[in-house]
């Protein structure tokens, strides 16, 4: 049996990707978007449709450029959302604005506008996972939203302070960044590779999982971000596993055996004690994480970044349809 076989066994298996192609490929349950996966795969030739019929629908949502701009945005990653849906039997999650990720409020009115699209057009939200920056702010945001039956996947998460408050939170699902918490420490230690087994990203995500199972939290934990298909076995047994096509095609190509590494049995056998979370808390734990804190913000630059390139890739093509 090849690795993505066996661990499907014990881990669910995400695609990380917003190419339909792919995803039906692999077969996964769920599948993960975000803005720079969304303008990667709204380029492409085949997708072109999808742009075309929501630009027609947003046209009336906005009385200027800028916000038939960002009204065809939300649009798109509903049509994909609902593509994806098509093909896969679980959740699709959708990226709130990276412009958002301090502002509370803001976060929880582009959930519902989010929601409120999916619905409208048939889909329940029982199928979506709200992508939400783990700022303060935007895990406030996220309590609420569950609170009212929108489920969250809280993404940009580095630090165990960020998971604790997700826990206490209540949110559906928390995405840590194995591979981004990899990259800064090569560059921190100067050197060219890290071992899976001594991985700091891997351990970040075993730290969470045992501290989630040991206190019952219902959270579910899901690694992301992989550099190498040796992260991934290292983690094998995690709630859930969120994977790039060109990794979910290593593992499907390799033969071998996967070894569960983490278990609910296990995790409560450790020797843990229980933070009690609050902001000042959070904040302090955070910051006195220089990996984490320095991850966090560039993250939400990056994503931004890119969000603010699917906006320019969509002007264009709105003033090209609108003009023939």
């Amino acid at each position: 049996m090849n690795l993505l076989d066996q661990l499907r066994q014990m881990t669910v298996v995400v695609a990380d990707t917003g190419d339909f192609d792919t995803i039906a490929q692999y077969k996964p349950r769920d599948a993960t978007t975000n803005p720079s996966l969304l303008l990667k795969a709204a380029q492409m030739s085949g997708y072109r449709r999808l742009l075309e019929e929501v630009v027609g629908a947003a046209q009336s949502e906005g009385d200027n450029h800028d916000a038939q701009v960002e009204a065809t945005v939300d649009r798109l990653f509903i049509a994909f959302g609902k593509e994806i849906l098509k093909i896969i039997p679980g959740r699709v999650s959708t990226e709130v604005d990276a412009r958002l990720s301090f502002d509370t409020q803001a976060t929880l009115d582009k959930a519902h506008r989010l929601i409120g699209l999916y619905e409208a057009d048939g889909i329940d939200r029982k199928r979506i996972l709200i992508k939400i920056a783990s700022t303060w702010e935007g895990i406030r945001a996220a309590e609420k939203l569950e609170k009212e039956g929108i489920h969250c996947n809280m993404t940009l998460l580095f630090s165990f302070a960020q998971a604790v408050a997700c826990a206490e939170a209540g949110v559906t699902l928390i995405s840590p960044f194995v591979g981004r918490i990899h990259d800064w420490y090569l560059k921190k230690q100067g050197v060219k590779s890290i071992a899976p087994a001594e991985d700091p990203g891997v351990h970040s995500v075993q730290k969470i999982y045992n501290y989630y199972k040991k206190f019952g939290y219902a959270t579910e934990i899901m690694g992301a971000s992989f550099r190498n298909v040796g992260e991934i076995t290292e983690l094998a047994g995690s709630d859930l596993l969120t994977i790039s096509p060109e990794l979910l095609g290593e593992l499907m190509k390799t033969e071998g055996t996967v070894e569960r590494k983490l278990s609910p049995e296990k995790a409560k056998a450790e020797k843990i004690d229980r933070i009690q979370m609050d902001e000042r808390t959070f904040r302090w734990m955070h910051n006195e994480d220089a990996m984490a804190t320095e991850q966090l913000a560039d993250g939400i630059r990056r994503f931004n970044a890119d969000g603010l390139k699917l906006k320019e890739y969509v002007g264009k093509a709105i003033r090209e349809l609108v003009s023939v």
